[in-house]
């Protein structure tokens, strides 16, 4: 089937959402964590999700994963289902944290998903190696996860969400619980990353020049119920470094993110 096209015919949609709402019961009645959500996201975009704590951000990664399901609305990813997706290996999940099994070996840990999936084990070896190189951490598989830093950690999950090669990487506040300067490293590592792989990446931030220098799309939501109050392109070079925050262009988009975070707190 031909991959539906996303506005303006530009290229193919990696995720489409349509009219998409979810609700939970609890014992008080319903709570509304999202609604009517409407969007589309190209094959090849770096997309971030912000917005106040508990506007749903998570839970719409989590919907596009079919880990949460919506009670309203309609997903497609990659032109399917969310389910057909999941089942089709089309994206890696990276968590907030690192999820690693510590009494694996770094090598062991992004052998996990490929040792379920059926591959040989001269195949996860390869893998393995490959994505610790392209994530900058050739030299420790060996290592326990205990004997690297939060962000190293963090860096093997990457790989490992990648490491069967999906075509999106879904990312859940992965940096939110590292310091400063290594969240700035980690930010100009994923983004050359993303250049080399080309990957669709969705990246949950409460972060405002973490999403404006990630992104080539701001996603910016209200507080609960989750809506889309604006959709801001960013426009950079890929070839951008740290000192782009600088700059009067990324000044004036962090402070448009920032106007439009107060508005949809206060509506």
């Amino acid at each position: 089937m031909r991959p539906a096209a996303c506005a303006e015919n530009r290229r193919p949609c990696a995720i489409r959402l349509d009219d998409v709402s979810v609700a939970f019961e609890t014992a008080d009645g319903p709570v509304h964590a999202l609604s009517d959500i409407e969007l589309q996201i190209d094959k090849g975009d770096f997309v971030a999700f912000i917005g106040p704590s508990g506007c749903g951000k998570t839970t719409l990664l989590r919907v596009i994963a079919d880990l949460e399901p919506c009670t309203g609305g309609t997903a497609l990813v990659n032109d399917q289902s969310p389910r057909e997706a999941r089942l089709s290996r089309c994206y890696g999940y990276v968590f907030q944290t690192p999820a690693l099994l510590p009494w694996r070996t770094v090598e062991k840990n992004i052998h996990l998903p490929l040792e379920v999936m059926g591959f040989s084990r001269q195949e996860r070896r390869r893998r393995a190696q490959h994505y610790l190189e392209l994530v900058n951490l050739g030299e420790f598989g060996k290592k326990f996860p205990w004997q690297l830093s939060g962000g190293m950690q963090q860096r093997v999950s990457i790989a490992r969400a990648l490491c069967f090669d999906p075509d999106m990487l879904l990312m859940d506040e992965p940096f939110g619980a590292l310091d400063e300067i290594t969240r700035d490293h980690l930010n100009e590592q994923l983004l050359q990353l993303w250049s080399k792989t080309r990957k669709t990446v969705v990246f949950v931030t409460h972060s405002i020049p973490e999403a404006v220098f990630l992104a080539t799309k701001i996603v910016v939501m209200s507080a609960r119920p989750g809506r889309i109050i604006d959709t801001i392109e960013c426009g950079f070079s890929e070839d951008r470094g740290l000192d782009i925050r600088d700059t009067p262009k990324f000044r004036e988009i962090a402070r448009r993110v920032r106007e439009e975070l107060h508005q949809g707190h206060a509506d």
